[in-house]
């Protein structure tokens, strides 16, 4: 009776034995960061970044760990690669050397659909490294601080120059999720939706939707239920989709403004968030040139006509900058704003550089509300003496809950998990750091032989060592290889596999 009992329990409720993770600390500019375990409370970090940063919290509230740019952002994607750090803000045990252009919204983090200690983090390829590259997280190693065992792993079907707006909605099933991208290259309507499953993650579709655009800032904001995303350019486009979270299709445009064709004249929408009841689009307009002011702007999208709806809710000239605006855990949004004034790129901020405006950020404490309703207070949440630029962290909801009485509020095995596992080998070469990330999953052999050698036959490096099963990762420096194909061979007391890259 009582394992009858524990079937039905498991059958009616399967989500109630997996992990729940939160977002519950953010980690963001000079040394910043919010703790929103009770009162939103400033944190004080090693993170130092004017822009990208994604971070992830236990199911208590408690860091796991976070990545970020270097400090060097302008240098990032060259000879700054982004870091991962632990939750005692330290670098992360192999967590140098990860794959990041110094943008806004180039990275998510994302648990593994069917473990506790596995966690995802990709990152999207804006202009230094074309494609979508992910990186493994196994919390279990170093004592519960986590270590990196596979590094800037290239997606299948991710060879295209991404916008800076990587977004991740879960899955209607409440186990999987949805990693939405958009292709860059040349004018293009192009999604990518690439589906996070227990077998990996894999390109499900690619959609055409909506205005054909080129514009590298293209932000995808999801709503808090998942059930819609706003999209916007710098160039001027705004609009918002219906999203299923079954089947992961875009669809019901409302379309509120397009991209200008002034080549001189750029509008400059920077971010956008939903508000929790799905009505308002919150807009954040910098000041970019000393002639312009920085807007935070409403839009009612159950107007007739949404784009007359707009509303300003605040304007400031320089030396106030909006940067991210982002729905947070106690469903306040908090915009994010730099010092930077006339003639002046400041970043990184000088050590005298203290002032209301970058060590606060600004809160929208009732965005459900219309115009001046929303009780908007501008930087009115003190960073506790730490500083903010343009960026805060990229977070998707952890807690969203399934579909409920929907098509796909079950989970139930399909063909592709009954495949069997094999075992698989990565070689991503990233020119501008002369280094090729060699990572191989499913192993089962405990000693390794790891070879490369050139077209012409003649190996270049050989290592022997001990591993871990199932990972295998590793860094090699190339700066000493001439350019060419390369062969690399992994065998272990197990198996063998291969793969080529090509150095340029």
């Amino acid at each position: 009776m009582n394992r009858q009992f524990l079937f039905i329990l498991i059958f009616l409720f399967p989500f109630s034995l997996c992990a729940q993770f939160i977002s519950n600390i953010w980690v963001f500019g000079d040394s910043a960061g919010i703790n929103f375990n009770n009162a939103p409370a400033p944190i004080i970090t090693s993170i130092d970044s004017r822009g990208s940063s994604a971070s992830i919290s236990d199911s208590l509230g408690n860091l796991l760990f976070y990545v970020c740019d270097s400090p060097d952002a302008l240098n990032g994607g060259i000879d700054k690669p982004s870091k991962i750090y632990n939750k005692d803000f330290q670098l992360m045990m192999y967590g140098d050397s990860i794959i990041g252009d110094a943008w806004y919204k180039e990275y998510v983090i994302l648990n593994f659909p069917d473990s506790e200690n596995l966690f995802y983090e990709i990152t999207a390829g804006v202009t230094i490294n074309s494609g979508l590259y992910y990186s493994i997280i196994d919390m279990d190693l170093d004592s519960g601080r986590g270590a990196v065992v596979q590094k800037n792993i290239q997606l299948k079907d991710s060879d295209f120059w991404c916008n800076d707006g990587l977004a991740a909605i879960k899955h209607g099933n409440g186990r999987d999720w949805w990693l939405i991208a958009r292709n860059w290259q040349f004018y293009t309507d192009t999604f990518y939706l690439y589906l996070v499953t227990p077998t990996g993650i894999n390109l499900d579709h690619i959609q055409k939707a909506g205005d054909i655009v080129q514009s590298g800032f293209f932000r995808i904001e999801p709503s808090k239920d998942g059930s819609k995303i706003a999209c916007l350019t710098n160039k001027g486009l705004m609009s918002v989709y219906d999203f299923n979270r079954c089947n992961g299709y875009l669809s019901n445009q409302i379309s509120i403004q397009h991209e200008t064709t002034d080549p001189n004249f750029f509008p400059w929408y920077w971010d956008c968030e939903i508000s929790p009841n799905n009505r308002f689009l919150y807009v954040s307009k910098p000041a970019v040139d000393n002639m312009s002011s920085t807007y935070l702007l409403q839009f009612d999208l159950l107007a007739s006509n949404v784009a007359a709806s707009r509303d300003t809710i605040y304007s400031a000239p320089l030396p106030v900058v909006g940067g991210l605006i982002e729905l947070a855990p106690d469903n306040k949004m908090y915009w994010s704003c730099a010092y930077n004034p006339p003639f002046t790129f400041m970043y990184p901020y000088p050590d005298s550089v203290y002032n209301n405006i970058n060590m606060n950020l600004s809160v929208i404490n009732e965005p459900d509300s219309l115009g001046t309703a929303c009780s908007f207070q501008p930087f009115s949440f003190n960073l506790g003496g730490k500083r903010t630029y343009y960026g805060l962290p990229n977070n998707p909801d952890y807690d969203m809950k399934p579909l409920y009485g929907s098509v796909c509020d079950s989970l139930s095995a399909g063909i592709n998990d009954l495949q069997p596992i094999t075992c698989k080998l990565f070689v991503s070469y990233v020119s501008p750091w002369q280094k090729a990330f060699i990572n191989a999953q499913n192993l089962k052999g405990t000693t390794y032989t790891l070879t490369v050698i050139d077209i012409a036959g003649k190996l270049v490096f050989k290592e022997k060592g001990r591993l871990r099963p199932p990972y295998f990762t590793r860094d090699l420096d190339c700066g000493a290889f001439a350019n060419g194909m390369y062969i690399v061979t992994l065998t272990t007391n197990k198996e063998k596999v291969a793969q080529k890259f090509i150095k340029n």
